[in-house]
């Protein structure tokens, strides 16, 4: 979107959120239309009046992240679909090495990871649920996770997947229950990128 648009948009999120700032703001769909340097450059000024904290990204590839990054914007986070059976290790790795944070939705693969042999049996091992060991893994790589709940129950035992120490080759093997699949994957994306 041009920077007229984004301008716009950022204080139509200020008035609605009635605050004086945003902590963190993401280009959601990379988007080949949209001018990514106007658009990252529009959102920068707004960080410089105090207007967003920090700037990130969601659904880029490593190839998307690297145009961001040629504009001399600073994106701190990259927000992805990751989960065991899509655990993006080009990706993390790319991000790692930029100092961007990985940030993980549908965590827990749409509920298809909960099903897999060895969450099952290293939710027995530890005497946890299958989304515990999920969002164990992924903080215990350094990832941040977000599941998606509205039960308070479920969403306890999510905080609780930080109370436990998994061994290094367990999450050594969750790390490669990789099938390659996304399950997120509208007709609008260009992951093909």
């Amino acid at each position: 979107m041009n920077a007229d648009a984004v301008k716009q948009k950022i204080d139509t999120y200020l008035e609605e959120l009635q605050t004086d700032y945003i902590d963190l703001l993401l280009i959601h769909w990379p988007d080949h239309s949209v001018p990514l340097a106007e658009t990252l450059g529009a959102i920068e000024k707004a960080q410089t009046a105090g207007k967003i904290r920090s700037i990130g990204v969601s659904n880029f590839t490593e190839h998307h992240l690297q145009d961001a990054l040629e504009t001399g914007v600073e994106v701190v986070v990259n927000q992805v679909e990751l989960h065991p059976g899509f655990p993006q290790h080009a990706m993390r790795a790319f991000c790692a090495q930029h100092d961007i944070a990985v940030t993980a939705y549908s965590p827990l693969g749409r509920g298809e990871a909960l099903e897999t042999k060895l969450i099952k049996d290293l939710a027995s091992k530890y005497d946890k649920t299958p989304g515990q060991i999920i969002l164990n893994w992924l903080l215990s790589v350094g990832i941040i996770a977000i599941p998606k709940s509205a039960t308070p129950e479920r969403i306890k035992e999510n905080f609780a997947a930080q109370d436990f120490v998994m061994d290094q080759a367990d999450i050594n093997a969750i790390d490669t229950l990789t099938n390659g699949e996304r399950l997120i994957n509208p007709d609008f994306a260009h992951f093909d990128y």
